[in-house]
């Protein structure tokens, strides 16, 4: 799986190894990528960066700006990451 992050021209956080740090909520706040599966969200920061997209029902959280796009090419595969 190759990083999204880093390859992403329009990232903000690319000066920062190409993720911005989306950490910092409670235990409740937090979330996995569901495109760089395992990789830790603030649900509060990603909503704040627009960095989620819904899908049947449910909201999915990214960790950087490259996820969004990776994640429309095929929501069900990335939701069932998460289920």
């Amino acid at each position: 799986m190759s990083n999204c992050c880093s390859t992403n021209e329009t990232n903000p956080a690319a000066e920062n190894g190409g993720r911005e740090n989306l950490l910092g909520g409670g235990a409740d706040d937090m979330t996995t990528c569901p495109v760089m599966v395992g990789t830790p969200v603030s649900k509060k920061t990603a909503e704040a960066a627009g960095l989620y997209r819904d899908f049947k029902g449910e909201r999915y959280y990214f960790c950087c700006a490259g996820c969004g796009p990776a994640f429309d090419s095929d929501p069900a595969k990335y939701a069932a990451n998460i289920a």
